[in-house]
């Protein structure tokens, strides 16, 4: 069993953006929006002091446990606790909105695995146990009713086990290394001694559409123990990069926004996924208003996902 984090991602588009960050110069990095942390465990092994930034949970706890943990690995009386009594059913379930995800037996599972990770003595084990957690549920919503009968015939709690073998081991960089759950721009101006702002452009959202329904959205519930807080989440984003939109205009000026902020970064990387919102010219011409555009790299994923990458780069050259 492959560690994969999302069902989107491929190792192509690592290499991607590995290859296009080796051509810059830089001993640190921040970034506001991480997601799945693949980008920041390589970056990280390059001895690159990582600052990792998402406002979604699950992200920030993926981080947590594969770029800021350094060294706490789960231990098989860790497994015990984690798994301890996972298929009997208490009283009642601390997150009946499981059920909207996933059967009543693996939603008890997902439930309890949730409840004895608290029981953890440490902040990175416990974000371990999260993380491998989450990619049990991935695992899990990977199979429809016509691929259900290719899941393995092994409990969750065998899977969770297997799961914690293929996840990568924690590694000491020497560097002091951060995942942070804060707001974006709020993050991009606290960092004032990074080089590099490698910005992955979140894809937009019209305001007709929700993240509540994505793959992202049940690891978001798993983790806050229910759905209740999506209203006062998306109030809090709203005006923000990542935040639903109404038009290109709108978002680009959310970009500029950020990246005017930024200014005090000397390096960025700007990555975007083109699917027909937002146009690389477009952007070029947005970032080009701030900084001095100095290249830019495409990269045709048509084949495989259906999409063209591109990522902006930009020196410390502002445009007057």
């Amino acid at each position: 069993m492959a560690y994969s984090g999302s069902s989107t991602f491929s190792s192509g588009w690592l290499a991607f953006e590995l290859g296009v960050l080796r051509r810059l110069k830089f001993a640190s990095v921040a970034l506001p929006f991480t997601g799945e942390p693949h980008l920041s465990i390589h970056l990280k092994r390059w001895r690159v002091r990582m600052a990792a930034n998402d406002p979604m949970i699950w992200s920030f706890t993926k981080a947590t446990a594969l770029v800021e943990n350094f060294a706490e690995s789960l231990t098989e009386s860790d497994l015990l606790i984690v798994l301890d009594d996972v298929y009997v059913p208490r009283d009642r379930p601390d997150n009946p909105g499981l059920a909207k995800w996933f059967n009543d037996t693996d939603a008890w599972w997902l439930d309890n695995v949730r409840f004895n990770a608290e029981r953890l003595d440490s902040e990175y084990k416990r974000a371990t146990a999260l993380t491998v957690g989450m990619m049990v549920g991935d695992y899990v919503l990977s199979f429809d009713k016509d691929t259900r009968m290719l899941r393995q015939p092994l409990s969750l709690s065998n899977v969770f086990r297997q799961l914690t073998q293929v996840l990568p081991s924690p590694y000491d960089n020497s560097l002091r290394n951060r995942s942070t759950n804060h707001d974006v721009r709020m993050f991009v101006a606290e960092r004032q001694h990074t080089d590099l702002l490698f910005l992955r452009l979140p894809s937009p959202v019209l305001q007709s559409e929700s993240s509540r329904e994505t793959l992202s959205g049940w690891r978001e519930e798993w983790l806050r123990g229910g759905d209740d807080f999506w209203n006062d989440f998306e109030q809090q984003q709203a005006g923000k990069l990542g935040a639903p939109v109404q038009s290109k205009q709108q978002y680009l000026g959310f970009v500029e926004d950020l990246l005017r902020t930024a200014s005090h970064i000397p390096i960025w990387a700007i990555a975007q996924t083109e699917n027909g919102f937002i146009s690389s010219e477009e952007l070029v011409e947005t970032v080009g208003r701030i900084r001095k555009v100095d290249a830019i790299y495409t990269k045709d994923f048509s084949d495989l996902l259906g999409v063209r990458a591109s990522i902006i780069t930009a020196g410390n050259s502002r445009v007057h």
